[in-house]
């Protein structure tokens, strides 16, 4: 596709591989010479799309999540993909505190921490058919020049 680099990883939707796909990405970003900081907001964004994933889009079953990397410039861009049951209404799913497995003790907070996290965040969704977050960081952009 043109990218400087990419990679591509498919993992079954298990909790257990939550911290795998974190490590995985930070792996993959350690190109761009990021910062810690920098690798601790990616991990937490990747970790609570993935999360997302697991709980809401599969209820519970285990099904595949694809999770994609790739860089552009001084940004990591990547994407969390799964086949499961869709968002609705993407707006209202992006609300801060809004969840639809409050029985879980869910804190709806997670599409929030995302966008806290990452420089952009979008959200493609079909019901039925499943949802892709795509996000973007630019890494090094606050470094002062030596």
């Amino acid at each position: 596709m043109g990218y400087e680099n990419e990679m591509k990883i498919e993992f079954d939707s298990r909790s257990c591989n939550e911290g795998f796909i974190r490590v995985a990405v930070s792996a993959f970003m350690t190109q761009l010479n990021p910062t810690l900081e920098e690798v601790a907001d990616v991990k937490t964004a990747v970790s609570e799309a993935v999360t997302n994933c697991i709980v809401h889009a599969y209820d519970g079953k285990v099904e595949k999540i694809t999770v994609s990397c790739h860089i552009e410039g001084n940004a990591l861009c990547l994407s969390v993909k799964d086949t499961g049951c869709g968002i609705p209404d993407i707006e209202k799913a992006m609300e801060p505190l809004f969840t639809t497995r409050p029985e879980m003790e869910r804190s709806g907070m997670g599409f929030a921490f995302m966008e806290a996290f990452m420089d952009e965040v979008h959200v493609e969704s079909t019901p039925g058919h499943g949802t892709t977050v795509s996000m973007r960081k630019e890494i090094g952009w606050n470094k002062p020049l030596h």
